[in-house]
């Protein structure tokens, strides 16, 4: 299957706190399950994405690296969050917050992965862009390898793990922390 990505534009669809983005993938990343609010935000509907690479959001301003070590992650069976720039199918681009369960199949032995995004706060934006620019540069310049280097360099100054960066830049707090957990489990639930 051959899918169109959309020129990206530098208009922003803004996603009210009370919307929460679902989608399901199979074990090689292609979805297999997605909400309404999916489809309001992406442009795509439930039919177009069904099977698709999820990659069909990736935005070009997202340095590669991030997906690596999301799909690494999430493959080793442990959840990880990430604060990802996203493309809409009209080209509009959208912020979130991601955030995975892993589910096993005891029969086949194969993963699902469900991702739960949510949005974001300007200032969460405002203070992982910079650093997203400079590995996006690096990527280009030098390769993944040493985007990576850089990353654990950044993290290593700051005493901090990569989970623990996201969770300071992201951690929803409040009531908005308890209905994205509730969202969560009750999703994880039904899916």
């Amino acid at each position: 299957m051959k899918f169109y990505r959309p020129l990206p534009l530098k208009q922003e669809i803004k996603i009210h706190s009370k919307d929460f983005i679902v989608s399901k993938t199979d074990a090689k990343g292609n979805i297999i399950y997605s909400n309404e609010t999916f489809s309001k935000i992406t442009g795509y509907s439930q039919d177009e994405v069904l099977g698709a690479p999820h990659n069909i959001l990736r935005h070009p301003d997202m340095p590669s690296i991030i997906f690596f070590l999301m799909w690494q992650r999430i493959q080793s069976g442990k959840n990880i969050r990430a604060l990802v720039k996203n493309l809409s199918k009209s080209g509009e681009f959208y912020w979130v917050s991601t955030d995975f369960e892993i589910h096993k199949n005891e029969v086949s032995q194969q993963n699902t992965y469900i991702a739960f995004r949510r949005s974001v706060s300007t200032k969460a934006i405002n203070t992982i862009e910079p650093l997203y620019k400079t590995l996006l540069k690096i990527e280009k310049r030098e390769g993944n390898e040493a985007s990576l280097i850089y990353l654990q360099k950044f993290l290593d100054e700051r005493n901090t793990t990569f989970d623990e960066y996201m969770d300071l830049v992201l951690k929803p707090t409040g009531f908005i922390s308890i209905i994205f957990n509730t969202m969560k489990n009750t999703f994880a639930k039904a899916a």
